[in-house]
């Protein structure tokens, strides 16, 4: 009697061995799992105020600066565009209704972004462009449209092209690249530059040094906005930007009527909603447009920098 009770407690005991051995291993697996997340919590990104974060290093961008740092796509044209007086025009639908256009267009150098028209829109944004950035996303939109972004603009005014080397490098050989050839080579009133692999990293390197964040690790995307507010400081003394919002603004309470994303877009996304959705999402890669203005409004101070419609 007792050996038919010992054979029968002996696989109940192998079978509660099992169990704190299996408790104990998802234990340690949750532990690692715990820990790994927390020694890479930069690749989650959550808002911060980089303004207030006193540690951070400031870059002195007149010395950063390097005109090697753009090539020409076609020819040997040297990038030497400077200005005393710049008027930045963001595409943010804040600048309609402005009736900024003649203050902008009597500006020494006029930059836009992207496929941002003036057509249609001369009254709020003016007419002239000096010198328009252009990421590779948005080349064929704006190669779509000839008669407004590469005949209608000023003598001898400038695109500078920027995305991953691998599209607009000079050692790109596919579509996108030799898209930007063909216009460099057939509006001959345009200068067409690219931005070198060098300075693309230059790039990122500012963006960790200014805000304190891996721009890979945090899984970010550097707007159209960063570049072009990098070159025009560069290129101009003094900077008046058209448009852009400070950066806690969709956080007022005041803020109850939806703006549209870009103004030539009247029933594209709401602007705060992509801000806000941009700056916490922790799923992909996203423009940090909340964390950028924060390095705007340091700038600001340091190279003559000043904001409208609204101010700020």
């Amino acid at each position: 009697m007792a050996k038919l009770q010992n054979s029968a407690g002996q696989p109940m005991r192998q079978q509660s061995h099992r169990m704190v051995i299996f408790i104990a291993i998802f234990i340690l697996m949750t532990l690692l799992i715990l820990y790994s997340s927390n020694n890479n919590n930069e690749s989650i990104y959550t808002p911060f105020n980089v303004a207030a974060n006193n540690a951070l290093r400031s870059t002195d961008l007149k010395k950063w600066a390097g005109k090697d740092g753009y090539v020409p796509v076609y020819g040997n044209k040297n990038m030497s565009l400077h200005c005393r007086n710049c008027a930045l025009v963001t595409s943010s639908s804040h600048v309609l209704g402005s009736q900024a256009g003649e203050e902008i267009d009597r500006t020494e150098c006029v930059i836009r972004m992207n496929d941002a028209p003036t057509l249609g829109y001369e009254t709020d944004v003016g007419n002239r462009t000096s010198l328009r950035v252009v990421a590779h996303s948005s080349v064929f939109r704006v190669v779509r449209r000839p008669n407004e972004f590469l005949r209608h603009s000023d003598s001898n005014s400038m695109i500078i092209f920027w995305g991953p080397p691998n599209k607009i490098g000079k050692d790109a050989k596919g579509t996108l690249y030799r898209l930007i050839q063909r216009v460099s080579m057939t509006y001959s009133n345009m200068s067409c530059f690219s931005v070198t692999p060098i300075k693309m990293r230059r790039f990122d390197s500012l963006f960790h040094r200014e805000t304190g964040r891996d721009r890979q690790k945090s899984h970010s995307w550097l707007s159209t906005g960063w570049f072009t507010m990098v070159m025009a400081i560069e290129i101009c003394d003094n900077i008046k930007v058209y448009g852009m919002v400070p950066p806690n603004h969709c956080g007022k309470k005041s803020v109850s009527k939806k703006m549209p994303y870009h103004y030539y877009k009247p029933r594209g996304p709401d602007e705060c909603v992509t801000y806000l959705q941009n700056e916490s999402s922790r799923r992909g890669n996203h423009h940090r447009f909340i964390t950028e203005k924060q390095v705007f409004a340091r700038w600001a101070k340091q190279y003559n920098i000043t904001f409208t419609h609204p101010k700020w």
